[in-house]
């Protein structure tokens, strides 16, 4: 909001579209298993262009928080199924879909959708929110030999944050901080337009 005397106006936002996948912003990082710490395994690869080009990742950047939580086998083997559905006919998962032998809720008539891969493939993911503090299965690797959910490192990064970027607390408390986060790509867009209306 502004005062109604000055001459303000809400900026006009153009469409930014670069072309890079999500498969290009994690592929530098340690493949994981559930439950493990992979950040003293440090990267992988060099950076991607888009790594370098948005300053995600700097030539000095140590990293850290590539860890992951655990996961049971039944869900391990519902995160298989819903990355080979995606994978196979870029199909999302629904509840429904799965074997009886795997559904443990109830309710069968709401959020059919609770588990969702990212897609590695696209150049977005759906919104990453503060649940993913509670648990990943909205959230779920597209790697299948992986089977697991986001890393804090790998949810920081699609939110924008640079690898230096350090989260304090446990892992839980790293995720709703993420979650609840302002993109920082998105924040200096906004910033950068603002400053242009306000000079």
């Amino acid at each position: 909001g502004w005062q109604e005397n000055h001459p303000l106006q809400f900026p006009d936002f153009s469409p930014h579209v670069n072309g890079y996948t999500v498969e290009q912003l994690l592929s530098d990082l340690s493949e994981l298993k559930p439950g493990e710490d992979g950040s003293s395994l440090g990267y992988k690869n060099q950076a991607t262009d888009y790594l370098k080009a948005t300053s995600i990742r700097k030539n000095n950047d140590l990293l850290t928080l590539h860890k992951t939580r655990p996961h049971n086998e039944r869900d391990r083997e519902i995160y298989g199924i819903a990355i080979d559905m995606w994978n196979s006919d870029k199909r999302r998962l629904k509840y429904t879909d799965l074997p009886k032998s795997l559904r443990t809720r109830p309710n069968e008539t709401g959020f059919l959708d609770r588990f969702k891969v990212v897609a590695a493939d696209l150049p977005y993911m759906h919104t990453l929110i503060a649940h993913i503090a509670r648990d990943g299965h909205y959230y779920i690797h597209p790697s299948k030999s992986q089977l697991r959910s986001l890393s804090v490192r790998e949810a920081s990064r699609i939110q924008s944050f640079p690898d230096d970027y350090f989260f304090e607390g446990p892992r839980s408390s790293a995720f709703r901080q993420i979650g609840n986060a302002v993109p920082p790509l998105m924040a200096e867009k906004i910033a950068n337009r603002m400053k242009y209306l306000l000079t």
